[in-house]
C-alpha cells in the first residue's frame, strides 16, 4: 500500500508471534494512539496500543478508517499501519475483508480523503478488477489522490488518440485539464497542447495573480528588512511616495506573462542585493468564502490579507515551486487586499539572483478562484 509506517510484512511479523490476544477495546486504543505527540510524547503507549489493535478482526477496519480524520500526522501513521496489518493478517488467515462496508465508506465523499484512499487500496487487494472500474467516477472527487487516478486514465486515452486525431486528443486533454488539480499532470497537459500547436491559459486555470502594484527598493541590510516595518505595512496609498534604500520610491505597475505566474522583481529594479520590496493586489470576490493563498518563493516573505498578517518565512534561496506554501484564508465579499513583502539577501552566487514569487488563490482542492475584477483573457484557449 502507498501509506505505511512500517512495511506491512514487517509489521505483520512483529505482531504475529506469540499467543493470540483477546479483542482490543477499539475506542480506548484509538484514543491512546491519537494522544501521541512530537518528540516521542506518548510513543511507548501508542506502540502498545498498536500491538493490541493489530490483533483486531476485520470489522475494526471501519472504526479505524473513521479515526484517521481527527488524528494528528503521527497518529495517522500508527492508524494506517494498524489498518494494513489487520488486512494482512485477515488475508493470511483466510478471513474476508468487509468489501461492502469499505465500498460504502469510499463512496461517502464526506469522509476523510486520506481514509477513503486507504479504503480504495484495501478494496484493490480484495477485488482489483471491480475496484479499478470505479476509477472513472473519481473525476470530480474531493480527494486529490482519487481524482488523480481518474485523470491519469484520461491522459492514457489522450495519448492513444494522438496517433489518429489531434482534434479528438485535444478534447480528451481538455477533459483531463478541467479535472486535474496536481501540478505535474497539468504541466503534462500543457506540454501536449503546445506540441499540438494549441494555446492554453495556464495562469487563469491555476488562478495565478498576474497584475500587481510594486514599490521599492527598501533596505535589507544584514537581513534586518524582514523584521523592520516599512511604511507600506502601515497603510497602502498607491499615489504615495516613500523614503527607499537610496532615494524616494513610488508604486508602479508590474505584470507577468509567465505561464506559471512568476513575478520577477529584478525586472523593474535590477539585480539588487540586500533590498526589500512590496507587491500589492486587490482581489474582488463574488462572495464571502473560505479559500487558500498558495505561494511559491525562494526569498524571505510576509503576506497580509485585508491588513491582517497571514504568515511569513524568514529564509532565503531554499528552492521555489508552485504551491510551496499553502495558507487557509477567508475572503470577504467584495474587495480583498493582498500585500506581499519580499526580501533579497546579500548572497551573490548565480543561484541567488532570483527575486520573484508566484501567488494564486484557490480552494482547498486547488481549484482556481477567479476574482470578479480579473481581466478577461486576450486570446481564447
Amino acid at each position: 500500500m502507498r501509506y505505511c509506517l512500517l512495511s506491512a510484512c514487517c509489521a505483520f511479523s512483529l505482531v504475529s508471534s506469540g499467543q493470540a490476544e483477546s479483542s482490543p477495546d477499539l475506542t480506548k486504543e484509538i484514543a491512546i494512539i491519537q494522544a501521541v505527540g512530537v518528540e516521542g510524547i506518548g510513543n511507548r503507549e501508542a506502540a502498545a496500543a498498536f500491538q493490541k489493535l493489530s490483533h483486531a478482526d476485520p470489522s475494526s477496519l471501519l472504526p479505524l478508517l473513521k479515526a484517521v480524520e481527527p488524528s494528528n500526522a503521527i497518529a495517522r501513521n500508527w492508524l494506517r499501519s494498524a489498518i494494513e496489518v489487520i488486512a494482512e493478517r485477515a488475508t493470511a488467515e483466510g478471513h474476508p475483508l468487509p468489501l461492502s462496508a469499505l465500498r460504502d465508506f469510499l463512496n461517502d465523499r464526506g469522509q476523510s480523503p486520506e481514509a477513503r484512499r486507504l479504503a480504495f487500496e484495501l478494496m484493490l487487494a480484495i477485488d482489483r478488477g471491480t475496484t479499478e472500474g470505479m476509477i472513472p467516477s473519481f473525476i470530480d472527487d474531493p480527494s486529490n489522490e482519487l481524482r488523480r487516478d481518474a485523470v491519469a486514465q484520461i491522459l492514457v486515452e489522450a495519448k492513444k488518440q494522438l496517433a489518429d486525431s489531434d482534434k479528438a486528443a485535444a478534447q480528451t486533454y481538455r477533459q483531463a485539464l478541467d479535472a486535474a488539480r496536481d501540478v505535474d499532470q497539468i504541466q503534462e497537459i500543457a506540454k501536449a497542447f503546445t506540441e499540438m500547436g494549441l494555446k492554453i491559459d495556464l495562469p487563469r486555470h491555476f488562478g495565478f495573480l498576474t497584475n500587481w502594484k510594486v514599490v521599492g527598493p527598501f533596505h535589507n541590510l544584514e537581513r534586518a528588512g524582514f523584521a523592520e516595518k516599512f511604511a507600506p505595512e502601515d497603510n497602502v496609498t498607491l499615489d504615495a511616495t516613500y523614503r527607499g534604500k537610496e532615494a524616494e520610491v513610488a508604486w508602479q505597475p508590474l505584470s507577468t506573462q509567465d505561464p506559471y505566474g512568476k513575478v520577477d522583481l529584478n525586472k523593474p529594479y535590477g539585480k539588487l542585493k540586500e533590498v526589500t520590496a512590496y507587491a500589492y493586489h486587490e482581489f474582488t470576490s463574488g462572495e464571502a468564502r473560505e479559500a487558500e493563498l498558495r505561494l511559491g518563493c525562494k526569498n524571505a516573505w510576509k503576506i497580509w490579507l485585508n491588513g491582517e498578517l497571514v504568515f511569513g518565512r524568514d529564509e532565503y534561496h531554499r528552492g521555489q515551486r508552485i504551491d510551496q506554501y499553502k495558507m487557509p484564508i477567508k475572503l470577504r465579499k467584495g474587495s480583498n487586499t493582498i500585500l506581499l513583502k519580499l526580501c533579497q539577501n546579500e548572497q551573490k552566487q548565480d543561484w541567488t539572483v532570483q527575486w520573484e514569487f508566484q501567488l494564486r488563490v484557490c480552494d482547498a482542492m486547488g481549484t482556481a478562484i477567479l476574482a470578479t475584477n480579473r481581466p478577461e483573457p486576450s486570446t481564447t484557449r
